[in-house]
């Protein structure tokens, strides 16, 4: 059952968080598995007069959000909703939340977030598109709005409270999983929470990588985030004590950088042969003091797409085992190779282990997607059937090659 959470942030202004642990989806977008669940988070201010909504929740939270804010306030006192980013799961609820308001709050977006509430939702009265950089003044505090295009939708900004220093972020630094407080106030629940940030950038906003890094930039050079008191996703915790720790999470990843000794090992066996070659391998990496990590498709098990993706950004190299299967590679890895190389496109040495039963084509399937990349391909080790000692040499000789690449 989704708990609902209604806490008091601030006094001056009165800030809340409204947040409700989303335990019942399995797969963010319909597509990326998330038994760990995901938050969303809204935010109202009260101050001066005036009563100002930050986003919503998710449609079928709609009945559950308007209970939450009318513990509050009454909907029909809300001044102004800003709208960082129309995807449903942070403005489903807005139709309900207008429809108790009377229609007369002042809706405030993007031009482009202007567009998506019509399309998405039928709303077009009183919406204000604010441009990048504009200042408002609403009742005794400063807004900010500053527009992040392609993170991960066009549509999106953040808000900067001036006189507090705050920043309204929505989709940015935010991550999935449901943690067990709402802000990063206690270490180990932020340690446990990063891995899930880093899939949930990996697979939300990795396609717009570039965009990620780009806006970062802006917003250093903005000079709003060196002094930053607090960070207010749209998911996950937020960010408090430390708010330079989630800004540097996400650099981190945006930049791919790497945790030494980490090497990122998939793939497919049906019938055991490319385990044999991938377990050479793996052996020679543990020989040269690499900590391998590893997934596997097999007649047992299939792992996520999306935590094999999480696990890209910080590792140093990759090994990718497959098999040929009917003329091409083996449905599982060329669907994960298909993601990885659209979300998480990093310059990572990449060895590929290929097996084949009369036809080799997985080695030179995968080798010609990486060229086309921007990993740098270390080598391609095709075995017919079982793998042989002179195989095993060659594999060890290409492992101890990958090591090279990486300064060891």
């Amino acid at each position: 059952m989704p708990k609902v959470w209604i806490e008091k942030l601030l006094d001056e202004p009165e800030l809340y968080l409204l947040r409700i642990d989303d335990d019942q989806v399995k797969y963010f977008e319909a597509t990326w598995d998330i038994p760990e669940g995901i938050t969303y988070n809204a935010y109202l201010m009260k101050s001066d007069n005036v009563v100002v909504l930050f986003d919503a929740w998710k449609k079928d939270y709609a009945d559950k959000f308007l209970e939450a804010l009318s513990s509050i306030v009454d909907p029909k006192d809300i001044t102004h909703i800003i709208v960082h980013h129309t995807e449903p799961d942070h403005s489903g609820a807005l139709p309900k939340v207008l429809e108790a308001n009377g229609y007369k709050a002042k809706i405030i977006g993007t031009a482009f977030a202007k567009r998506l509430l019509e399309s998405l939702h039928g709303i077009k009265e009183n919406v204000r598109a604010v441009k990048d950089g504009e200042e408002l003044k609403i009742g005794n505090r400063t807004l900010k709005f500053i527009a992040l295009p392609w993170l991960h939708w066009p549509d999106t900004m953040i808000t900067y409270l001036v006189e507090d220093k705050i920043i309204f972020s929505c989709d940015a630094w935010g991550g999935y999983s449901i943690p067990e407080r709402v802000d990063d106030s206690d270490e180990g629940v932020v340690e446990r929470y990063l891995p899930h940030v880093t899939k949930y950038i990996v697979t939300v906003i990795g396609h717009y990588r570039k965009y990620l890094l780009e806006n970062a930039e802006k917003i250093k050079n903005l000079g709003i985030v060196d002094d930053v008191k607090m960070i207010l996703p749209g998911h996950g915790l937020i960010w408090h004590k430390n708010p330079q720790k989630i800004l540097q999470h996400y650099a981190n990843v945006g930049l791919g950088a790497s945790k030494k000794g980490k090497i990122l090992v998939i793939y497919d066996s049906m019938y055991g042969f490319v385990e044999r070659s991938v377990e050479i391998a793996v052996d020679e990496l543990k020989k040269l003091g690499f900590e391998p990590v590893v997934y596997r498709f097999t007649d047992k098990e299939a792992l996520a797409v999306s935590d094999i993706l999480g696990d890209v950004p910080d590792s140093e190299a990759l090994i990718i085992g497959a098999s040929t299967y009917e003329a091409n590679v083996h449905p599982r890895i060329r669907h994960t190779l298909y993601e990885l190389l659209d979300k998480a496109n990093y310059e990572k040495p990449v060895l590929v282990l290929g097996t084949f039963g009369w036809a080799g084509v997985a080695g030179r399937e995968i080798e010609a997607l990486l060229k086309k990349s921007k990993f740098d391909h270390v080598g391609t080790i095709e075995v017919k059937g079982r793998t042989t000692d002179e195989d095993e040499a060659k594999i060890r000789e290409e492992v101890r090659e990958l090591a090279k690449r990486l300064g060891r």
